[in-house]
């Protein structure tokens, strides 16, 4: 049996080989306090819970849906859009319902990328960017993020003929894994640089309402232009606790929602209906669990950080996202690091570099953690001591 050369090369998944690792002390009866994936222990709040089981009882949802999503949960996504941003769009040919952010990132490439075209992708960043333009036969070139500029790219320092030969630049911010933010002045350059070289832009922004200490994380859209090139992914994952169903969204220009939909209803038969129906409930109804979930995760980032810091570490506490991203000790690097902790105080943290060359040094720590397994963690980072006592 010979399988596609792309299957063939696709590296393993970084979380897939964390779970791995996760089962196998498991299997050896061995309690594994885990910081490692980014999926809120907090429920789906109640009353997005009882839309959905209203919404099961009807056999009108029982069918197939709409491959673009409902046009009420179109509408409500633009709604919310307005409300949260002050950014109008058309929910007919502006929104579009996804399978969860991911399903859309990866089929985003298939739209943009033919055989050998040019993605321009952060590095350290979420691995599907590079992967769905492996996927599309494109090749992915990486722009470095570093401590130094604040995480951010350097997209002047970009060169001519790598801008000329990019058909799309892949920006998160909130960030992921790096807890970054951006701001204002930096979205409208990276458009003003997108508008020169006729390069479309698509922002992640799964993390926008999880934000700390008063801090309200962008839009892209917020900058002048960007409807001209950009999309805009979200999610109702991380804001509602909505990991498990399965379900998000695109807004944008609407030459890209289209091409993304086009794909999309030839490969996806769409959202069921009653999980879009949680979603209409998430941003239209009581929005006050918002604040609640976040000053857990919050008071979970603060214990984090000190503990970390107790034990040699470089952290400080991110604004936004679920994640604490943590500097090493010079010469140590994130899989050695991470491979003791598993092994010795059977704590999980993830390293850095496997979300690129820049991500080494680091490890990434979430938040999304219940609060006596956290302490327990953290009591065993505290009890194991850092690098120099253990």
């Amino acid at each position: 049996m010979k399988l596609a050369k792309r299957v063939e090369e696709l590296p393993p998944y970084l979380f897939a080989q964390i779970s791995k690792v996760i089962a196998a002390k498991k299997a050896q009866g061995i309690d594994v306090v885990t910081f490692g994936i980014g999926d809120p222990d907090l429920p789906t709040p109640p009353h997005i819970l009882a839309a959905l089981h209203r919404a099961a009882d009807d056999p009108a949802n029982h069918r197939y849906p709409e491959s673009e999503g409902l046009p009420r949960l179109r509408q409500a996504i633009a709604d919310w859009y307005e409300r949260r941003f002050e950014v109008a769009f058309d929910a007919e040919r502006e929104a579009l319902a996804l399978i969860g952010s991911k399903e859309g990132i990866a089929h985003m490439a298939l739209t943009l990328i033919d055989p050998g075209d040019v993605a321009l992708v952060t590095d350290p960043g979420y691995p599907v960017y590079e992967i769905g333009t492996m996927f599309a036969g494109g090749v992915a070139v990486k722009l470095p993020l570093t401590r130094e500029n604040g995480w951010l790219p350097d997209l002047d320092a970009i060169p001519e003929d790598l801008a000329a030969r990019a058909r799309v630049l892949w920006l998160n911010y909130p960030n992921n894994p790096t807890a970054a933010v951006a701001d204002l002045a930096f979205f409208e350059k990276a458009v003003a640089w997108a508008r020169e070289y006729d390069v479309s832009i698509c922002h992640d922004n799964p993390y926008c309402d999880v934000a700390f200490d008063g801090y309200r994380p962008l839009s892209i859209f917020q900058a002048p232009g960007a409807r001209e090139v950009a999309i805009e992914f979200n999610s109702f994952s991380k804001i509602y606790n909505m990991t498990g169903w399965r379900i998000g969204m695109a807004v944008g220009n609407a030459e890209l929602v289209d091409a993304l939909m086009r794909v999309k209803s030839n490969i996806d038969s769409g959202i069921p209906q009653a999980i879009q129906e949680m979603a209409i409930e998430a941003v239209n109804g009581p929005q006050g669990v918002i604040a609640d979930h976040n000053a857990i995760y919050q008071r979970r980032r603060d214990r984090i950080v000190e503990t970390l810091r107790a034990i040699g570490l470089d952290a400080d506490p991110p604004k936004a996202s679920l994640y604490v991203w943590a500097k090493l000790p010079d010469g140590v690097t994130s899989g050695d690091f991470a491979a003791r902790l598993i092994e010795e105080c059977a704590v999980v943290v993830t390293p850095g570099r496997g979300y690129g060359v820049n991500g080494e040094g680091y490890v990434r720590l979430s938040v999304t953690i219940a609060d006596d397994r956290m302490e327990e963690g953290l009591r065993r980072l505290r009890d194991w001591g850092g690098l120099g006592g253990a």
